[in-house]
């Protein structure tokens, strides 16, 4: 790898709050590097790097870059993407939820052209599958996970240390093996959303939060705010991780913990506080999150 990719990942290892590992060398012109950022944003500046091709994989957290054109795509934890080093030049990674973790893999495409895995000799992986399918006129690609690409991204981790490097080989040549045959639809790419739609999702996000003794339904959301309840559905997932119901849901149990703590509240009026009208619900639902009922808990926290 060239000397401006080595000085790049040196400064998000430094960046981060918490040490990253050295960039891994698996092949000839291939290295992997695991992340975790710690902060809110990153800035990214470098040459124009139009012959190498990073993947990267989100394995917790989130990532949000904005598109040239003004939009913004999210990587959720499963989600990856491919792009060249010439897609990212002059950008800045934003982190909403404060951490990220996951890899990236380089890949230099001079240099795998002259020195290609015995594996995928006669393959076009890299003479053609990759910068054409993938990294059309430097154009990146955001893809959703699957059960298939997250069975071969989570064994990048947590794997005994005597096999960590063959596994990390094994899974960089299945992973390639993947794209080589996938063919990209509409449903596996991620959405864009421009700015005007992820100020209307944060509102109703507000709403929501702010108003946990109410039960609004996804059809009067998009009545109100003038979204379809699909892309409401889909953008909010996006953008804050997971969707409405559970989102929600966290919010309302984490408000009622609080109450419980810091308040003289009944457990009957904590519950229609955080939009139970049933009691006995709401314990449910307080004991499956917390592992523990709300009178246990207010016990164990106020003692």
């Amino acid at each position: 790898m060239n000397d401006e990719l080595i000085r790049i990942k040196n400064d998000m290892e430094s960046f981060q709050q918490k040490p990253a590992s050295t960039a891994i060398p698996l092949y000839p012109g291939i290295e992997l590097c695991y992340l975790t950022f710690s902060s809110d944003s990153f800035s990214v500046h470098h040459k124009a790097m139009p012959h190498i091709i990073q993947i990267n994989y989100c394995k917790a957290g989130q990532i949000m870059w904005e598109m040239k054109n003004g939009n913004r795509i999210y990587l959720n934890p499963g989600d990856f993407s491919l792009h060249t080093m010439k897609a990212c030049t002059d950008s800045i990674l934003t982190f909403p939820n404060g951490i990220y973790q996951g890899l990236s893999i380089y890949i230099d495409l001079q240099e795998v052209s002259v020195h290609s895995p015995e594996l995928l000799k006669g393959s076009n992986i890299f003479e053609t599958i990759l910068p054409e399918k993938f990294c059309r006129n430097d154009s990146p690609v955001f893809l959703a996970g699957n059960e298939q690409t997250e069975s071969i991204f989570s064994a990048f981790f947590n794997q005994p240390e005597e096999l960590k490097l063959s596994y990390q080989k094994i899974k960089t040549m299945e992973l390639l093996l993947y794209l080589g045959k996938t063919e990209l639809t509409s449903s596996q790419r991620l959405s864009e959303y421009k700015t005007e739609q992820i100020r209307i999702i944060r509102e109703i996000h507000d709403q929501l939060t702010q108003h946990m003794e109410q039960r609004i339904t996804i059809e009067e959301l998009s009545r109100k705010y003038l979204i379809n309840p699909t892309t409401l559905k889909t953008a909010f997932k996006s953008i804050y991780g997971t969707s409405i119901a559970a989102h929600i849901k966290e919010h309302r149990m984490e408000q009622a913990a609080k109450m419980l703590r810091e308040s003289e509240m009944s457990i009957a009026e904590i519950a229609k506080a955080v939009g139970y009208d049933s009691q006995s619900r709401f314990t449910t639902a307080f004991k499956t999150f917390f592992h523990s009922l709300p009178k246990e808990y207010r016990k164990h926290h106020t003692e």
